[in-house]
């Protein structure tokens, strides 16, 4: 009878001279860039700029401030350079989240959403300097 482990790939139990070909989600590069603290700070700071409210939903007239999750609007796996992106960075509920990772909520509806929360930052910090002058 021959040896057999446990598959590291599948979970399954295989003869040792098997070769498993099933690949499981790893989180690849993507993994290792959220982990770093300048994504935790940079999160934070998304979600304070959106005032602690889903974008998407505010949009739309309501008010979510539970379940806050900052989604990239073009995938990491796509454009590495977007991680700390404001631009690239929205403030979204879980379901928003859910449905802009669908495809459900375009990638011009968000990035309009993050622009217009940049546009009015700048605006505000503008208007700051002008009064204290």
């Amino acid at each position: 009878m021959g040896m057999y482990k446990s598959c590291a790939r599948c979970g399954k139990i295989h003869s040792t001279s098997f070769v498993c070909g099933t690949r499981t989600y790893q989180g690849g590069n993507e993994r290792k860039l959220r982990s770093k603290w300048s994504w935790t700070k940079k999160s934070e700071e998304i979600r304070e700029k959106a005032n602690y409210l889903c974008e998407v939903c505010r949009d739309n007239g309501q008010i979510t401030y539970d379940g806050l999750e900052v989604h990239h609007i073009v995938k990491l796996s796509k454009n590495n350079d977007g991680l700390l992106d404001n631009y690239n960075l929205i403030c979204l509920c879980v379901e928003h989240h859910k449905q802009a990772d669908k495809g459900k909520l375009s990638v011009e509806y968000l990035s309009k959403l993050a622009k217009h929360r940049e546009d009015n930052i700048r605006d505000q910090k503008s208007l700051s300097m002008i009064r204290m002058a």
